[in-house]
């Protein structure tokens, strides 16, 4: 079976049975040999319908007689595919949308909702015909043009049939397809405008960044190696080792440099985080939530592979893939070490400098995993920023006096945060925060007036982070 829509739907359909969105598109990609543009449609179909879950919900509700959560499940997921195209997908003509969903809803088990189906997606784009053509996230914009800052109040030029409640939160929410409680969090912190530009932002499909590896190649050679089978990168100011592929790139491992261990994969904001640390040839480093080791590679390479780095993780099989990297870009300073660092006691006032990469929820790679905003909560949120306290509490104790720690976090939520840095110096008044030193920062990172770094997505246009230096004071036991 290669039909792409078909393989959507298999995906899809496991997803709401609780697979992840990757891992169910990995497995009905590796059952078929599907020609590029095939792949990639099938890619964005799943990451799409599910990145848009509530807006397609949404539009089921207001078109249907029965709501969303009312209709057969499968069925449910037929028209979110459906919905998808028609609003988000204006290269799939109108009628090809149409048609190949009334098909899927015939081929499996809905031979009889056809009708029912056809009826309701000409019925939206009927509509959406009226109201002016078919209605993008674009064009449905909570913003308009003479009101840079509007408020709830605004009128809202409705270009497709959605509609929003007045409520601000959730007019976000349902427009661009976000939990309320995300909303209100990033509300918070940012304006409406600002949110809602974070809101877009994290709904395009995330770029891929890689890192050069000094120690074998310079950037000039991949990128001359890469140019040569045409494909285009770009640099990134002020990261030395960062480029970013422009368009397509096929299989990744194929790539020229990759097996040779030249480059590897790394967000450019996650590659931000070891030059914070700024760790030194010689030095003892512990990174104590390492795997998959993006960060624990690029600390070698810092160091010119000089020095011990323990690689610490709860998880051996994704410390594997530590070690799959590490052997692959020839690196020899990286210790792997299985366990809840937690309970380790064998390091204490041991390092040079500690990465505390914490686990988090994932807030600013939302982009890049299409089902997190669905999966945490508030109460996960709550239970991280437990974890992430008594991590920093323990794994502190690693660092030697005059030493560094970096706790660091790929999430946009004050809670694992600015809360969590607080609560620790409140606590421990031998340690205090401390701008980095020898790393031409980039003019985006501008630190907060507490000194902590936030790369918020739409400003800088990378992974959202949140990086804090602290320092152990040298008359600290």
């Amino acid at each position: 079976m290669t039909n792409p829509r078909q393989l959507a739907f298999i995906a899809l359909r496991n997803v709401h049975k609780g697979a992840y969105a990757d891992v169910a598109l990995d497995r009905v990609l590796q059952k078929v040999n599907l020609p590029d543009n095939d792949r990639r449609l099938v890619t964005e179909l799943i990451y799409g319908s599910v990145r848009r879950q509530r807006t397609l919900d949404t539009l089921i509700d207001q078109l249907a007689k029965k709501k969303s959560h009312q209709q057969p499940q499968d069925l449910r997921t037929i028209l979110h595919l459906g919905f998808y195209q028609l609003r988000y997908q204006e290269r799939i003509p109108a009628s090809a949308a149409v048609n190949t969903t009334v098909q899927l809803a015939k081929e499996n088990g809905f031979s009889g909702l056809t009708g029912f189906v056809n009826g309701l997606l000409r019925q939206y784009l009927r509509e959406a015909g009226e109201q002016g053509g078919r209605g993008g996230e674009k064009k449905n914009s909570l913003l308009l043009p003479q009101s840079p800052v509007p408020s709830p109040q605004s009128p809202v030029h409705h270009f497709a049939p959605l509609q929003l409640p007045e409520n601000s939160v959730e007019r976000l929410g349902i427009l661009h397809s976000f939990p309320d409680w995300i909303i209100q969090v990033w509300l918070e912190q940012l304006d409406f405008e600002e949110t809602e530009q974070l809101c877009e932002w994290m709904n395009q499909s995330p770029t891929i960044d890689l890192r050069i590896n000094p120690l074998r190649t310079s950037i000039e050679e991949v990128e001359a190696a890469l140019q040569s089978v045409g494909i285009l990168v770009r640099r990134i100011p002020h990261l030395p080792q960062a480029l970013r592929f422009i368009g397509n790139t096929g299989s990744i491992q194929k790539l020229p440099g990759f097996k040779e261990g030249w480059w590897t994969i790394q967000d450019s904001s996650a590659q931000l985080v070891s030059h914070l640390l700024d760790p030194q040839p010689g030095e003892v480093i512990i990174d104590v939530c390492a795997a998959p080791g993006g960060k624990t590679t690029h600390i070698a390479e810092l160091m010119a592979d000089k020095g011990k780095i323990w690689a610490c993780d709860r998880t051996s099989s994704r410390l594997r893939k530590l070690q799959e990297n590490s052997q692959r870009l020839n690196l020899q300073s990286i210790q792997m070490y299985t366990g809840d660092s937690r309970q380790f006691n064998q390091f204490q006032n041991t390092a040079d400098r500690v990465l505390l990469d914490a686990p988090c929820s994932g807030l600013g790679t939302m982009h890049r995993h299409a089902d997190a905003r669905w999966r945490q909560t508030p109460e996960s949120v709550r239970e991280l920023s437990v974890l992430q306290k008594e991590l920093l509490t323990h794994t502190s104790t690693f660092v030697k006096p005059g030493g560094v720690l970096v706790y660091a976090t790929c999430t946009l939520h004050p809670a694992e945060n600015e809360e969590v840095i607080s609560a620790f110096l409140a606590e421990s008044p031998d340690w205090q925060i401390e701008s980095p030193a020898g790393f031409e920062l980039p003019e985006f990172v501008r630190s907060t007036p507490q000194g902590w770094f936030k790369v918020w997505p739409h400003q800088q246009d990378m992974d959202g982070f949140f990086i804090v230096r602290l320092r152990k004071t040298n008359n600290s036991e």
